[in-house]
């Protein structure tokens, strides 16, 4: 077997393996032996069938069936000859040459990684905690989520609910499907496109109002993006809210027995220190992240990073399934998800690199004080924990968090690590927004 490698680009390869026509002359003579002894073929005994008819009959099939299994069983010696880790299926193109056989393979294959550096990333550590004031707000929260709505005769104010009935047209055509009728809308809540709530400030209940607002040209309607809409909106009904007192009962409703508020505000403080330690450890981990992607390129395999497009489309894709609607009206193209899909290729490779290089080893007992701790919000922890530990799918995902979060803290060790003083509302928006 002869082996040659040409490199096409940085990644791509191109691979030729030559077999000598002695070898396939010998792999299909023990076929064709075989088939003499089996075939069955009129004018002749079975396996008594003399071996040129059988040749004759059967040697271009037998050819193609000999050429597969070349393939098949010298791809992956080649690869091992010339040390080549290929990414995903090659591209296998057979030759047509009378003597011998030949094929090429075309495929990528990983990149090579260079940590060099990596002991210089800089990195800044937030550190925050929980104040009373922070306390106070949540419950806030807490309260503001269990209000009531009451109907008012007067104007509506910020923070009114109106239901209301409307219809919008932009360049002549109804886009609302004639009238909306009984629709909710909080004004404030910036629900709407800019403009519309503010149209509502002032109406009571009764009222009509024709106004004109622009949609946003980031709109996701493509029809509507930027154009000018006129909206005729009739006032069904103003509510205004009203908080509910922060009482026995309305603590004891978020489980807390004792219905004190002491003790509410201690279960509440408790809740958020534990998501403030998730959210802490989560933006520490994307500044060490951001850090080594910044610091360390590395060239992304196309097969890789077309896998990981696909990925981050599938959720689009199954809403515009549910919606009946096409992939291109969401505007969501292919080049959306490029930055974000090498960025996540590259950080996955970089971080395989560094496991490797350190030797890091998962930590099981790790494993499964996480389990518990994800088990923690659940009325039955226990039946959860289980639930995790019945499934390898399920607990692979923990394992590979995990494993992904003792990577980050090798990393944290090696960097130069600055910390940063940040306020409990910095931290949990900064939070959300990566999960958005």
């Amino acid at each position: 077997m002869q082996i040659s490698v040409e490199k096409t680009s940085e990644l791509s390869r191109k691979m030729t393996v030559s077999i000598p026509e002695e070898v396939v002359q010998e792999k299909m003579a023990s076929r064709l032996k075989k088939l003499a002894r089996e075939a069955k073929i009129d004018g002749f005994r079975p396996g008594k069938v003399p071996q040129h008819v059988v040749k004759k009959m059967f040697a271009e099939r037998v050819r193609g069936e000999v050429a597969g299994d070349l393939i098949q069983s010298t791809y992956f010696e080649a690869l091992q000859d010339q040390d080549l880790k290929p990414v995903g299926h090659p591209h296998i193109h057979p030759s047509d040459e009378a003597e011998g056989f030949k094929y090429t393979a075309e495929f990528e294959v990983y990149p090579e990684i260079s940590l060099e550096g990596i002991d210089q990333l800089e990195v800044i550590r937030p550190l925050a905690t929980v104040e009373e004031a922070d306390v106070d707000n949540m419950i806030a929260k807490l309260q503001a989520q269990k209000k009531e709505w009451h109907a008012v005769e007067r104007e509506a104010r910020d923070n009114d609910r109106l239901t209301i009935s409307f219809s919008g047209i932009s360049e002549g055509e109804n886009f609302t499907d004639g009238k909306v009728e009984n629709y909710q809308v909080v004004c404030g809540a910036k629900q709407m496109i800019p403009g519309f709530e503010e149209n509502l400030l002032g109406l009571k209940a009764g009222a009509t109002k024709t106004f004109e607002v622009f949609f946003p040209e980031q709109y996701g309607n493509e029809k509507l993006a930027g154009k000018a809409a006129e909206f005729e909106v009739e006032v069904i009904q103003v509510e205004e809210p009203a908080l509910p007192e922060i009482d026995e009962a309305f603590i004891k409703a978020y489980g807390i027995d004792e219905g004190s508020l002491d003790a509410f505000r201690k279960d509440v403080r408790a809740n958020m220190e534990r998501e403030l330690e998730q959210a802490l450890r989560s933006n520490l981990k994307n500044a060490v992240l951001d850090a080594l992607y910044k610091k360390i390129p590395v060239a992304v395999p196309n097969t890789l990073l077309d896998q990981e497009i696909e990925n981050l489309m599938k959720p689009y894709r199954e809403t515009a399934k549910r919606q009946k609607v096409k992939l291109e009206d969401l505007r969501l193209p292919r080049e959306v998800f490029e930055e974000q899909a090498k960025r996540r290729v590259a950080l996955g490779l970089l971080l395989g690199e560094v496991i490797q290089k350190n030797n890091i080893k998962l930590d099981s007992g790790r494993v499964r004080s996480t389990v518990e701790d994800l088990a923690k919000s659940y009325e039955s922890p226990q039946d959860v924990v289980r639930w995790y530990f019945s499934d390898e799918s399920r607990l692979k995902d923990v394992q590979q968090m995990v494993l992904e979060e003792q990577t980050v803290e090798a990393l944290v060790a090696q960097a130069k690590v600055s910390d940063e003083t940040v306020k409990f509302n910095d931290v949990m928006a900064n939070q959300n927004n990566k999960e958005s």
